[in-house]
């Protein structure tokens, strides 16, 4: 047998004692959850409160209308981010000394934002900025949430390219220099293209991470699903409708958070690094 047969062979022996232990340690804790929590002597009260089947059911149907309020402004929002965090990320990364300013500009600015909670940010530009006109039409809070996740986010994603255009080896520009290529011919054709690809699973994580932080948004007024629940909450007396709330961002975070893992566990075998088991 072979030396890379034996250590295939031994990955795999060390992937199934992995996932057995893991199995077991689930099964464990979970039976351990179902058997000790109905016990708590204050079980009933949260059950009734929090786990009402009745108003589950009558709440749930409202909290998917409103979550596609959310999926809206995710959809609207992600494409302004990258498009800002790229421009960020190559501001940052100019070499021309005539371009400082901006350069100075797109630091200043990312430390400024990444330094400030996003939901600060959101009540600074949500109540702020709409004082500055005197048409309704400027007032709009969904135009402000946006903007407010735009500048959040991109301070963060900014550098997660920035980063992956760092992550290319500088005899990747010394290649394109020798063939004549010009500083922005070198970024866009040579460094960009594979900083990209270095760059989607943490980027993966950023997406659900705005996924979740759209509700956000529903403290400056919009009627997204953190919004209804809360209408639902004031309804019904009963906290029941933020576990609803609850159930569908898991149905939607936890597909995206297992397609990160799984990016990154191909990024690695790409890149020859090691995959823990």
């Amino acid at each position: 047998m072979s030396q890379q047969t034996r250590r295939q062979a031994f990955e795999q022996r060390q992937r199934r004692r992995s996932l057995l232990i893991a199995s077991t340690s689930t099964v464990i804790v979970v039976a351990a959850i179902i058997v000790l929590v109905p016990r708590a002597p204050g079980w009933e009260r949260v059950k009734t409160s929090f786990f009402n089947r009745d108003v589950f059911v009558e709440t749930f149907p409202g909290l998917v209308r409103a979550f596609w309020l959310d999926i809206q402004i995710f959809l609207w929002s992600m494409p302004l981010i990258f498009v800002l965090s790229l421009a960020l990320a190559v501001a940052r990364n100019t070499r021309s000394a005539a371009l400082f300013p901006v350069r100075a500009f797109a630091v200043i600015y990312t430390d400024v934002f990444r330094g400030v909670p996003v939901i600060l940010t959101i009540f600074l530009i949500g109540f702020g900025v709409p004082g500055l006109f005197d048409s309704r039409t400027w007032s709009n809070p969904l135009i402000w949430g946006t903007v407010a996740l735009v500048l959040s986010y991109s301070a963060y994603v900014s550098e997660e390219i920035r980063a992956g255009i760092e992550g290319v080896h500088e005899s990747q520009r010394a290649a394109a220099r020798s063939l004549g290529m010009s500083s922005r011919q070198t970024m866009t054709t040579v460094v960009l293209p594979q900083a990209m690809r270095r760059i989607v699973p943490p980027m993966m994580n950023s997406i659900v991470s705005l996924q979740k932080d759209v509700a956000l948004i529903s403290l400056i007024g919009p009627v997204e699903i953190l919004r209804r629940a809360g209408i639902d909450k004031a309804k019904f007396a009963n906290f029941t409708p933020y576990i609803g709330a609850a159930v569908i961002f898991l149905a939607v975070t936890i597909p995206l958070t297992r397609l990160a893992d799984h990016l990154l566990a191909r990024e690695r075998r790409r890149t020859g690094a090691t995959v823990v088991s």
